[in-house]
């Protein structure tokens, strides 16, 4: 799922391409993708852009007399920007703005249609789309650990929940976790205010980071390698490489969809942390530190 950091720079590419532009045509290529009935998607045809702006993991793109189109991508849907009239990628195209330079194609892969778009009337309408979760970026230390610490969750749930914080998802939580050197199930409750601090700076260093790590890799381009897994992350979707600081393999949690990295010996004293599916079918054979792996 496209989050923070690449929902910015994906932001940051429309508005040099779309803000002050007319949007000639919304063409649904999905009868599922739009959410909403009213207004109707003929009503902002032949508007100008104002604004395009993020909310939580949403795309928000204004238009004249405030109306609003709000884009979530998910898991699995991506943009993709083509000057003069688009040529559609496929069956994983959803849907086409066209405007008076160039058309925004709003594509999904897979079969299961989890994307969205919303066309909505009014300021209020659209923060009623939000979870409402904290932006850290634009937060002090005290008013993230009064958020993190409201409710018991572990780190992992705290940092992915959207009612918690905006914009934060499974990868960039294991980033998160790993440079604060904290586990992913430590329950929130029960950190001290060291690491408190710890996980406050570790998140805002990393979503900063990757925030200009990704928009010097587009440099000026429309962004199109938009994935959750880059050679260059330390945890995420690297299970069994070497942890770029200890050098130990990188850990895996498996849970329904998603997959939790993290590395044993930063995170969590050397103790492999139960995976439901696999610990379970090895039972007593199941490691119980990283020793007994390397």
């Amino acid at each position: 799922m496209p989050e923070l950091p690449d929902i910015v720079v994906y932001i940051e590419s429309l508005q040099t391409r779309i803000i002050g532009r007319t949007l000639k045509q919304v063409r649904l290529l999905n009868p599922f993708l739009l959410r909403t009935a009213q207004p109707p998607v003929s009503t902002v045809e032949g508007k100008s852009v104002v604004g395009v702006r993020r909310l939580g993991k949403r795309i928000i793109i204004e238009l004249q007399q405030e109306f609003f189109l709000v884009l979530h991508l998910m898991v699995a849907g991506r943009l993709r920007w083509f000057d003069g009239k688009a040529k559609l990628p496929g069956r994983i195209a959803l849907a086409i703005l066209e405007f008076d330079n160039g058309s925004l194609v709003f594509t999904e892969a897979g079969t299961r249609r989890r994307a969205s778009l919303h066309l909505v009337d009014g300021e209020k309408a659209v923060l009623a789309l939000h979870a409402g979760g904290l932006e850290v970026l634009e937060s002090g230390l005290k008013e993230f650990a009064q958020r993190l610490k409201a409710e018991s969750h572990t780190l992992k749930r705290a940092l992915t929940d959207p009612h918690i914080f905006s914009g934060i998802g499974n990868a960039y939580s294991d980033e998160i976790l790993h440079r604060a050197r904290l586990s992913p199930i430590t329950l929130t409750g029960k950190l001290n205010d060291d690491e408190v601090a710890r996980l406050y700076e570790a998140a805002r260093s990393s979503l900063i980071e990757w925030t200009e790590r990704l928009r010097k890799a587009a440099a000026g381009k429309f962004p199109e390698k938009v994935t959750a897994f880059r050679d260059e992350m330390a945890v995420h979707g690297r299970f069994g490489k070497p942890c770029p600081v200890c050098g130990s393999p990188v850990q895996r949690i498996v849970h329904a969809e998603n997959e939790t990295n993290y590395c044993a010996r930063c995170q969590t004293g050397g103790k492999l942390l139960a995976d439901r599916a696999l610990s379970r079918l090895l039972k007593k054979n199941w490691p119980r530190s990283i020793d007994d792996v390397e």
